[in-house]
């Protein structure tokens, strides 16, 4: 109560007075309170000041104030006056306008790309990275990339058309031709000559990348090496040979893990006959990484991937990338009840197993859903691979046990508890549904950590997305097999008792 008193009072002060008061404040939380707050009071100071020059009218004033600021800061201004998106990236310089136009999500960049006047379209896509721009153009219907390819300069609309080539989610839809290269038998001298000459067009300088006259890929230099090696030095006495590269047809997954494995702002990108065709650079792979991940969490929540900002679907389009697996689930989950139908007798001959169905069928989808979320997260990151499934299921097997041993206790316990408080409920075969029920939540458990952590691993070797096998999909699984384990059980402990 007394930090929201603080907030409160310091914003109601901030936004009226437009400053902070810095005066000691009695809580352990008031160091971040300042923090936040003065971050707060920037981006409100910012606006006001955005608002006052837009209402003047004046280019130049707008211009120089835009142009002034952080690009984050524009980008931001940007989603708060959509009114004004235009506007704001008309004014801009043509290279700050190209940094915050690749910041932005997708669904701006439609919208700024359908108002602008159709020569500064042409401009900020001629000025884009060919990569930055093919990623763009890769989101937009054929007919509308028809024609701003038009808009591109003839070298510009060559490069494009060659990325799009590519199959999409490969490394070739990431890369960019913007990189030097220097041959093999140039001096340290010739090289530096050759950065100050094309650098400035480069995506990346750290890395000079060398080619034979064949334009064959052989090795790539840090720029530190031949800043620090005499002026007569050959490129060729530097190579040393440890050499990482992607193919243009590898998906892009595979750029990802090999950027986690080598220490690199960039790698090269070569075609099957070792010619390189360009590089890829690690801001690149850490935005596909950070979609796929957002893909892979949809998908186990059991909906199919969405390919736009949940507010900007459509609502039917939205509808069909869930319904389609809600109908999978519920024709799964009428196995239960069919399940069910087969045990119906026993159900009806001891009606107090009814009591516990939810209680199983739920133990073992939980945990089935647990450990399928834990091996596709690690999956996903490269902690494991097909060849593991065997250490997998070991650990899962003992991981069942243990898991499965303490919920059937819980459960045997509670029978037995209940047992005594209402006598009635169980009449006196309650050390034996206690038997049931515990024994049967070991079994459904047990089965739930190995269904949900070798799906994933199946699938994975079938060629298919292991992040189908969500969460609701184990879990709807296990609620069938549940079933079967649990009157199995019964059967053994209750015939000739309550069966």
């Amino acid at each position: 109560m007394q930090v929201t008193g603080i907030v409160t009072r310091l914003y109601g002060t901030a936004r009226q007075k437009k400053t902070i008061p810095l005066q000691r404040i009695d809580t352990p939380a008031h160091k971040i309170i300042e923090h936040y707050m003065s971050i707060e009071l920037e981006k409100t100071t910012l606006q006001e000041k955005f608002l006052e020059v837009i209402a003047s009218e004046d280019k130049l004033v707008i211009k120089e104030f835009l142009n002034q600021q952080n690009i984050s800061d524009v980008a931001e201004l940007i989603y708060e006056n959509e009114d004004f998106e235009t506007q704001i990236i008309g004014n801009l310089s043509i290279h700050r306008a190209v940094g915050v136009f690749k910041i932005l999500d997708l669904p701006t960049q439609k919208r700024i790309i359908k108002k602008l006047p159709a020569f500064t379209t042409a401009e900020l896509l001629n000025e884009l990275p060919a990569d930055d721009r093919t990623s763009f153009l890769g989101e937009l219907p054929s007919n509308v990339v028809r024609e701003l390819i038009k808009t591109l300069n003839p070298e510009e609309r060559k490069i494009t058309l060659s990325l799009l080539g590519y199959p999409e989610g490969s490394v070739g839809r990431l890369m960019t031709p913007d990189y030097v290269y220097v041959y093999e038998n140039d001096s340290t001298e010739d090289v530096l000559n050759t950065v100050r000459k094309f650098a400035k067009s480069s995506e990346t300088i750290d890395v000079i990348y060398v080619i034979n006259e064949k334009g064959e890929y052989l090795d790539d230099i840090r720029i530190r090496d031949f800043i620090l090696a005499s002026p007569d030095k050959k490129v060729h006495e530097l190579m040393d040979g440890r050499t990482v590269v992607l193919h243009a047809e590898d998906d892009q997954e595979i750029a990802h893990e090999a950027f986690k494995m080598n220490n690199r702002v960039a790698l090269p990108v070569v075609s099957k006959s070792n010619k390189l065709l360009g590089i890829v650079t690690i801001d690149d792979v850490l935005w596909v990484a950070s979609e796929e991940f957002s893909e892979d969490m949809q998908k186990m929540g059991g909906t199919q991937a969405l390919d736009e900002p949940y507010l900007e679907m459509p609502l039917f389009k939205l509808f069909r990338k869930r319904v389609g697996w809600l109908i999978v689930l519920f024709m799964g989950e009428m196995f239960t009840a069919t399940a069910m139908g087969y045990f119906e007798d026993e159900i009806q001959k001891a009606v107090v197993l009814a009591l516990f169905i939810p209680l199983i069928i739920s133990s073992g989808g939980n945990t089935g859903s647990q450990a399928s979320t834990l091996i596709i997260q690690a999956m996903a990151v490269g902690e494991i691979t097909i060849r593991n499934w065997w250490r997998v299921m070991r650990r899962e097997i003992i991981q069942g046990l243990m898991l499965g041993s303490v919920l059937g206790f819980i459960g045997f316990a509670r029978v037995l508890i209940w047992s005594h408080i209402l006598p009635d409920v169980y009449g006196a075969e309650a050390m034996m549904v206690a038997l049931t029920v515990g024994v049967s939540l070991m079994g459904v458990v047990l089965w739930g950590t190995l269904t949900g952590s070798m799906l994933p691993l199946i699938l994975k070797r079938l060629g298919a997305d292991p992040a189908v096998s969500s969460a609701p999909f184990v879990a709807t699984l296990v609620d069938v097999t549940g079933l079967v384990i649990y009157f199995s059980v019964a059967l053994i402990f209750l015939r000739g008792i309550l069966l």
